[in-house]
């Protein structure tokens, strides 16, 4: 009775191991190459390093991304991390505005090199 019962729960782990751990796993596989095989020209995307492009051209592993006005790159497929929906793109503007302000804040509060302010020996 004592073998039958272990036998039994080492069973169990691996059912419980399996639904817990693979399936999903294997599931959110399937949905990432679903949606990097949906692809089409035009599609808003950011990589999988965060990178934000524009999708341009698709061949059959790789993709050719626009990451700034006629700046062209080519990717695998697989570093496409997800597809940015109209709310996603509004997001990375407002990013984007924020760096601007930040960076124009910056630009205001450096003093320009002035040859006249600098000790005389």
């Amino acid at each position: 009775m004592g073998d039958y019962s272990s036998l039994i729960m080492i069973a169990l782990m691996v059912v419980v191991f399996y639904f817990l751990l693979i399936r999903p796993q294997r599931k959110r596989q399937q949905e990432q190459a679903q949606m990097q095989n949906s692809l089409t020209s035009g599609t808003r995307i950011m990589t999988t390093t965060g990178l934000f492009a524009t999708v341009v051209a698709i061949d059959a592993d790789d993709v050719i991304l626009e990451i700034a006005p006629g700046v062209e790159t080519r990717w695998v497929k697989a570093a496409i991390g997800r597809v940015l929906t109209p709310v996603d793109d509004v997001d990375q503007e407002e990013d984007v505005k924020a760096v601007d302000v930040v960076d124009d804040n910056v630009v205001d509060t450096v003093k320009p090199h002035d040859d006249q302010d600098s000790p005389k020996k």
